[in-house]
């Protein structure tokens, strides 16, 4: 990086910071986690899940919300890699990721506006999880941020200087699912989402990341049991 010459040294600011300041990715990241909690209510039930492992219908009942709010709060949530869920049944329950960053979060809720920790001890008493997961979340954020990007296991492994083998492994253990798996139902729960607009079928397939709309159709009904173009019409 250039060097920065600033109209007045005061002899302040180490050449440290300036490079920091220079990396806009690391601070849009930070922006972008803290729009996320930036909603009264999402804080609410993200602290709860601190604390617990719980389905919608109890989250509806405890923060006094409809279930269609909580889950549209739950799947930000589960999209910025704060919490993680799991299938029991036709049951599914939500709690924290266990990570260095919900882990600083929790605390700066509670600390921030002295909210008492009912289970302080959570954290401690739980193995803390090493920097593989915190690799792998940000390689979750990564790949949802621009589903046109279809990565392989080896070139996500040397961007993110993580082995491959721990790669599959953690992002398994953490997202319920191997990389390709989860990152096909995603890219089909974000065309349903484009199916209640008007855009063509062709451009929502691009925009998810398909290259032509025959695989975009193909992976739709593998996911939904259905076509596109009968789904929107269902809808």
């Amino acid at each position: 990086m250039k060097e920065k010459i600033l109209p007045h040294d005061h002899g302040q600011i180490s050449s440290e910071v300036l490079l920091e300041l220079s990396m806009n990715k690391t601070f849009l990241s930070v922006s972008e986690l803290f729009k996320m909690l930036s909603d009264e209510n999402r804080i609410r039930i993200f602290w709860l899940l601190c604390h617990c492992e719980e389905c919608v219908m109890n989250i509806s009942a405890i923060v006094e919300m409809s279930s269609p709010a909580v889950s549209h709060h739950l799947k930000l949530l589960k999209d910025a890699g704060l919490i993680l869920s799991r299938r029991d049944g036709k049951e599914v329950y939500y709690t924290a990721a266990k990570t260095p960053r919900t882990e600083v979060l929790h605390k700066m809720i509670e600390d921030i506006f002295e909210v008492d920790c009912p289970a302080e001890h959570s954290f401690e008493k739980e193995p803390r999880y090493d920097s593989a997961v915190q690799t792998v979340n940000e390689i979750h954020l990564y790949l949802i941020n621009d589903l046109k990007r279809r990565p392989t296991i080896e070139e996500l492994s040397a961007r993110f200087h993580i082995n491959q083998t721990t790669l599959k492994n953690t992002f398994k253990k953490v997202f319920g699912q191997p990389v390709a798996t989860y990152m096909k139902k995603y890219r089909i729960k974000k065309a349903i989402e484009l199916l209640y607009t008007d855009m063509p079928i062709s451009e929502i397939a691009s925009e998810v990341g398909y290259e032509n709309s025959s695989k975009f159709t193909a992976a739709f009904k593998d996911v939904t049991g259905v076509l596109p173009r009968s789904y929107r019409k269902s809808k």
